[in-house]
């Protein structure tokens, strides 16, 4: 049984969605002034802003990029989002996108690589991570077929994230960027649990 959608998960795959047909007909400046471009690029493309705006864009030429980040918002956000409330909910997804900036920019400085940064995939991981905390026992389907439980599923997800990333395998994967979502994440998460009122563990 499919999830129903809640009004902010709704709003961010619409708005994912309509940039997704922006770019399609302006690419190139879409992807000059909003994509996350690395700290030490030769023609200084990068901005602030792009630690935000560079997870609403998705290659225009493959639809598989913006779908499955999207299919995975609308079967996992609408959990989180009822459980915290829009607010809270909106803010976890925005810290795991910039966590998942940061630590882009920082591994590609590190190497000293100079390849743009898009998509919504870093605040993807850091709403499996959250699905997986506070459900962790629900059933989910690897590959449509093989069960297992939530908090199992995302640590697999986990460990093949750092295993890519560590060995160099789909380098045009931002495997470090998924891994920097998770770990904004998790230090969301545990600041809440610190809280006096339980913050991120009982809903608002």
């Amino acid at each position: 049984m499919f999830p129903k959608l809640t009004p902010t998960t709704r709003a961010i795959i619409l708005i994912n969605v309509l940039v997704w047909l922006i770019e399609k007909m302006a690419w190139v400046p879409m992807a000059k002034h909003f994509a996350l471009w690395p700290l030490a690029t030769p023609e200084g493309l990068f901005r602030p802003w792009q630690l935000v705006t560079y997870a609403f864009l998705h290659d225009p030429t493959n639809i598989l990029h913006i779908f499955f980040n999207m299919f995975a918002l609308y079967v996992f956000g609408p959990a989180l989002e009822s459980y915290w409330g829009a607010r809270r909910f909106l803010a976890y997804y925005f810290v795991c996108l910039i966590a998942a900036g940061c630590t882009q920019l920082a591994v590609q400085y590190a190497a000293g690589s100079g390849e743009p940064t898009i998509g919504a995939s870093g605040a993807i991981f850091g709403i499996l991570l959250a699905f997986a905390m506070l459900f962790p026992r629900v059933r989910l389907l690897l590959y449509f077929v093989i069960p297992m439980p939530a908090w199992l599923f995302v640590a697999g997800y986990a460990v093949l994230e750092l295993f890519f990333g560590v060995t160099g395998r789909e380098g045009s994967v931002a495997h470090f960027a998924h891994l920097g979502g998770m770990l904004g994440g998790a230090v969301m998460m545990l600041y809440w649990r610190m809280r006096p009122d339980g913050g991120g563990w009982r809903p608002s």
